[in-house]
């Protein structure tokens, strides 16, 4: 599975973020950034994301998922 496939299917899960995928073999680092992660916990903002990529984890496509997931300002400060 490539990188692309995999910011498509949490692009359609969550349509108002943005999503960035880097892979290695099938090991994913998904990073999104969206407001509806304000005043999540970051076990809320995990389960977003797995929940788009339910399926992939389950038949093996995806072996290991890194998920960062911000709030723009978040985002913006850790840009510095």
């Amino acid at each position: 599975m490539e990188a692309r496939e995999v910011a498509e299917l949490v692009k359609n899960a969550l349509p108002d973020c943005e999503i960035e995928v880097q892979s290695e073999g099938n090991h994913y680092l998904v990073v999104a950034v969206g407001e509806r992660f304000e005043g999540m916990s970051p076990v809320k903002k995990q389960q977003l994301i797995y929940g788009a990529l339910n399926q992939q984890l389950s038949d093996g496509s995806i072996h290991a998922l890194t998920i960062k997931a911000f709030t723009p300002a978040q985002w913006a400060a850790r840009q510095g």
